[in-house]
């Protein structure tokens, strides 16, 4: 029997519009307008007082998710290793920044914690302090029902040492506490257009897609607890002008992900256009999804 797809969208995808256009219950309609579920944050950005929400703040959180029939996904945070110029951050000042952050997502519900975590080099791999911060928190984490999930993001392929050693940190200390987050954006296929002022010279190699197969997942399927939609561009006729959906979701089906899959809209940030490209990255993928499972 096939598993279904769990549809959500992040905050993140309403950059610019939240706080001009829109407001927070205009997101949660948004949200809910489409069928979807699901609601992911990021905490400094997202969260009014961070990392001291109010009360009332709080009361207000919990009473849109009632309203409008969501749960809380994932929850962004950052382990900002770059904190201070003169000195590196320490294991156990990161360990810090992640249990504050595994405390405020636990207290509104979130299932889900991604660490953004400071990198050393350009393909993304973490600051060494990443795996003593982490097993630090994994108590903390097991307690609050929380996931720890790093994000596997381009120019970072499936098949590399910083996946490798992600894997191996959960073999090795048997956690059921942390896991994978994909971010699809490895899957892009085509180019990005320019930035306005860009120039092939100052071109990162990875806005043209690092081309990873879709089918390097299955791999990886099991360690896999929530994927980022990143998207740039989607036509009306829905059609996506990066991302390979007809590739990506047959590969998630086959695997037997039956997680989230949460909207992280990236492209044109004119007012409302968000809410439009987001709602035709849902279609497309319903669309892609029912296809699959009318043929299996």
């Amino acid at each position: 029997m096939n598993t279904a797809l769990k549809y959500g969208v992040s905050l993140y995808s309403y950059t610019d519009d939240l706080t001009t256009v829109m407001n927070l219950e205009d997101a949660f309609d948004a949200i809910s307008d489409l069928g979807a579920t699901g609601i992911e944050i990021l905490g400094e950005a997202h969260v009014p007082g961070y990392p001291a929400p109010s009360a009332a703040w709080i009361d207000r959180w919990f009473s849109l998710l009632e309203q409008f029939r969501l749960e809380p996904t994932n929850y962004g945070s950052w382990i900002d290793t770059r904190l201070h110029h003169a000195r590196s951050m320490t294991a156990r000042e990161g360990a810090e920044d992640l249990a504050r952050d595994i405390r405020i997502a636990s207290q509104l519900g979130f299932r889900y914690v991604r660490p953004k975590i400071g990198v050393v080099s350009f393909d993304l791999v973490p600051d060494p302090i990443w795996e003593e911060a982490v097993e630090r928190c994994l108590d903390l984490a097991h307690q609050s029902n929380v996931i720890i999930c790093p994000e596997i993001h381009a120019p970072t392929p499936i098949r590399h040492p910083v996946v490798d050693a992600y894997i191996a940190f959960i073999e090795r200390t048997g956690t059921s506490n942390f896991g994978l987050l994909i971010d699809t954006g490895i899957f892009q296929d085509r180019p990005l257009p320019y930035f306005p002022g860009e120039t092939p010279e100052m071109r990162r190699d990875f806005l043209d897609g690092i081309k990873v197969p879709p089918a390097d997942f299955l791999a990886i399927a099991k360690y896999v607890v929530f994927i980022q939609a990143k998207f740039h561009s989607i036509t009306d006729a829905l059609v996506d002008e990066n991302i390979p959906w007809e590739a990506i979701i047959p590969v998630l089906k086959q695997a037997g992900y039956a997680g989230y899959i949460s909207s992280e809209y990236e492209g044109d940030r004119a007012p409302w256009r968000a809410v439009e490209q987001v709602r035709r990255q849902h279609a497309l993928i319903r669309e892609i999804e029912r296809e699959y499972d009318a043929k299996t």
